[in-house]
């Protein structure tokens, strides 16, 4: 399916965009909620990659292989999300405390 190919893409694409961010962030916290991000995007590149094996093949090895895929690729988006609650008030608070001794 097309669709699928596009959202595989993208989802890649983000998660090489937040990788890339995080090695170039200095904060810790900030670092923490960026990798949250990017694991949430991997996440959704492995689910989509999975499902979109399902309608490429249709053998029993396959169904497992997806169905592995699906289940490691939503415990990475929720696990990402989890993490991501946690780091995103720390991070503003990291924020505004570098915002408020740098001037």
């Amino acid at each position: 399916m097309p669709v699928l190919v596009i959202f595989i893409v993208l989802s890649f694409a983000f998660y090489v965009f937040y990788k890339v961010k995080y090695v170039r962030s200095k904060r810790p916290a900030e670092k923490q909620w960026i990798s949250a991000k990017s694991r949430i995007a991997l996440g959704i590149f492995v689910a989509f990659f999975g499902i979109n094996q399902l309608f490429l093949y249709s053998t029993t090895t396959t169904y497992i292989v997806a169905a592995v895929f699906i289940v490691i690729g939503g415990l990475s988006i929720w696990t990402g999300i989890k993490a991501y609650k946690y780091f995103l008030p720390l991070a503003a608070e990291e924020a505004q405390w570098l915002k408020t001794n740098q001037q």
